[in-house]
């Protein structure tokens, strides 16, 4: 790939953290917004969920054929493509009337998002020679920590301003202007000359077959217990296992047939890296469904204003940002592997406080005996995301790393919507309790989820493959939503 000279790289990162930023905030404000949204659209509990687990799993579904269309049309024209359609799905969105229609455009936006996000960092490498590349991708992390924090505060802020009487459709108006000034940076100065291959052919049987094997188990989660888990809810979940059987089959002859597949079947042969595939998968789950949780509990359950309950998650959004930071120098000196299994105990530890706090306060309205909890959850959270990446690509081969890479952000994102489904579930079904009550059941739910995940880091590797500084320095990908 050659360097673009023309483009000033540094105009190109800016372009290229502004979707990213876009993204992210899209993808925490929602957690917030949910009980004001469900307020004025209608709706039942399934609403909360489905405005969470509908993008995260069109994300999923889509990112891994999203950074194909990168590879096989270039680059440029599809970050181009992605911020348009998000940008348009944000406006939809906010002007949206019902709630169907509202989880409609979150599901585009999501697919929008699939085809913008994965073309990031190809776009940086095509713009920054290889020596000034490690400082572009150091960006990434504050930007990012900075985007987490201030997304709950944002549309805490934005939903009780009621900005021009337009409330929670505001957190979406907000996107406008930065997805706008993306693409007006992107038509004018991203690199023209990114790696592009258009003897690629995408699979979009494999997305199909992906997508509809998902969809057959999320789907019945969000909506069983509302509809009373009719028969075919059942039904739909069983019939997921041989969709994903198809979709594995169908991959390996696309293989044999000389054909790029979606995901490398050579990949669910080791060991290792399925051992971190489910690894992501319980984590995540665990994590981003609390994450709803927490948000629905302090607006439902203590009364906080949807501006109050961004502030009292905050020390979690600032606690991932000090893990991140710790966990850099931790892997090196440590190994991945103990920093992951050192940092998904500190996770179960916050979550313990918590459970803890819960029980001694009895539900008090007041934030700050949550505040200690929240901070130690999200220095776990922060020290466990640094090494998964790293230390789960080191049990592939260099071949594979472009597939694996697409592989392991995908489960990241499908565990989130799992995650959001099941925990979302037994929430609300335990509900009759009390949401003091029913919050308490589910943290226990999490701390086994949270033990299983732990147990099976030690199938990883010890360390990643390189533990040089600068192997730890660059993101291998973008840990979005």
């Amino acid at each position: 790939m050659r360097y673009e000279h023309r483009s000033n790289p540094w105009i190109v990162l800016a372009v290229v953290l502004a979707a990213e930023v876009m993204d992210l905030l899209d993808a925490t404000v929602i957690a917030i917004a949910g009980p004001s949204i469900r307020a004025d659209l209608g709706g039942g509990t399934a609403l909360l969920q489905w405005l969470a687990a509908g993008y995260t799993l069109a994300f999923a579904v889509g990112l891994v054929t999203g950074g194909r269309l990168g590879d096989v049309f270039g680059r440029r024209p599809m970050f181009l493509a992605g911020a348009a359609g998000f940008t348009l799905m944000s406006l939809l969105c906010a002007v949206a009337p019902g709630p169907a229609w509202l989880i409609a455009f979150r599901v585009l936006q999501g697919l929008c998002g699939a085809v913008l996000i994965p073309q990031g960092l190809g776009l940086i490498k095509a713009a920054f020679p290889p020596e000034r590349a490690g400082s572009a991708f150091a960006a990434f992390g504050p930007v990012m920590g900075l985007s987490a924090v201030c997304g709950p505060i944002l549309a805490g802020v934005l939903v009780d301003a009621d900005l021009f009487g337009t409330g929670w459709r505001a957190i979406f108006l907000i996107n406008l202007p930065v997805g706008l000034a993306a693409l007006l940076g992107a038509a004018r100065f991203l690199p023209r000359n990114a790696e592009q291959n258009p003897s690629l052919r995408l699979d979009l049987p494999g997305t199909v077959l992906l997508g509809g094997a998902l969809l057959l188990l999320v789907f019945p989660l969000v909506q069983g217990r509302e509809l009373g888990w009719p028969w075919w809810c059942w039904a739909a979940m069983a019939a997921s296992v041989p969709g994903l059987w198809l979709f594995r089959r169908y991959e390996q002859r696309r293989v044999r047939a000389g054909c790029t597949p979606l995901v490398e079947p050579s990949l669910l042969a080791k060991r290792r890296f399925n051992a971190g595939l489910v690894v992501g998968l319980i984590f995540f789950a665990g994590v981003m469904g609390l994450s709803l949780i927490l948000s629905v509990y302090l607006q439902l359950g203590l009364g906080y204003s949807p501006l109050r309950a961004g502030l009292t998650q905050a020390p979690w959004a600032f606690g991932t940002a000090l893990g991140a930071v710790a966990a850099h120098g931790l892997s090196a000196r440590l190994g991945g592997r103990r920093v992951l299994v050192g940092g998904t105990g500190v996770v179960a530890l916050g979550v313990a406080v918590l459970l803890g706090t819960l029980a001694a306060t009895g539900g008090s309205a007041s934030p700050w005996p949550l505040l200690p909890a929240l901070l130690v959850l999200g220095i776990g959270m922060g020290a466990s995301m640094a090494p998964y990446f790293d230390i789960v690509l080191a049990a592939v081969d260099p071949h594979e790393l472009g597939s694996a890479s697409g592989t392991l952000t995908a489960a990241q994102q499908i565990g989130g919507a799992i995650g959001v489904a099941v925990l979302g579930t037994a929430f609300f079904s335990w509900s009759g309790r009390g949401l003091t009550a029913s919050l308490e059941r589910v943290l226990g739910l999490e701390l086994g989820l949270l033990a299983l995940a732990g147990a099976l880091c030690f199938l990883l590797p010890a360390r990643a493959r390189e533990e040089s500084p600068e192997a730890h320095g660059a993101p291998v990908a973008t840990v979005a939503g």
